[in-house]
């Protein structure tokens, strides 16, 4: 199960932002129980949860921006929505990490789109399919891998995705899309020395 969550006190206020799904902030209807919103699609499903007052029920000292999940803060969230009788299934929650040395063991050209390219990537959960755009991916290379759930600096959340008809599992990552120092300008994926691990956490910029 993916889940992403936010917490910004500046621009938003003591408030932690459960993101379970994607939908229309346009066609959204929000349920309010003490310090809980449940906000649904118009059809019922539920987009996720507003905890207000968060510090109230977390240690918030050290967040800012996307907020890393562990079992902890998930039995934490579980805890609050029970006690305002609110089911909410939070089982199978991935708490590997987002950002991982990846292994990039086949890169062919799209049957349907020059620049792009279908690499087989070696990652921490096996070999995953990811379509990348970078002019110089190339099997052999160690890069940096986005898996999906991953929230990149710009504040983008990675989703499997389908690219010209062929599906991608995660992003191929640059220096400038990690917010590294000194990323060069021109386009193209970082690549990494081979003194990485292919499957280690990899620590980006914010």
């Amino acid at each position: 199960m993916q889940i992403n969550a936010f917490y910004n006190r500046e621009g938003i206020g003591d408030v932690l932002m459960v993101l379970l799904r994607e939908g229309d902030r346009h066609h959204q209807v929000v349920e309010r129980k003490d310090d809980v919103a449940i906000v649904k699609s118009t059809t019922g499903k539920v987009n996720g949860y507003n905890i207000f007052n968060a510090s109230n029920y977390f240690d918030v000292s050290d967040w800012h921006g996307p907020v890393e999940l562990t079992a902890e803060l998930i039995e934490s969230l579980g805890v609050i929505l029970r006690k305002q009788n609110i089911e909410a299934e939070l089982t199978g929650v991935d708490f590997t990490p987002k950002f991982v040395v990846g292994y990039v063991k086949e890169a062919e050209k799209h049957p349907d789109a020059d620049k792009l390219s279908i690499c087989q990537v070696e990652t921490d959960q096996g070999t995953v399919q990811i379509v990348c755009g970078a002019p110089n991916v190339a099997a052999g290379q160690k890069v940096v891998v986005a898996k999906p759930g991953a929230v990149m600096p710009s504040g983008l959340i990675i989703r499997p995705s389908k690219l010209r008809g062929e599906s991608s599992h995660g992003m191929i990552c640059s220096a400038r899309e990690l917010n590294l120092p000194d990323a060069p300008q021109e386009k193209g994926i970082l690549v990494l020395d081979d003194e990485y691990e292919v499957g280690k956490a990899f620590e980006i910029g914010r």
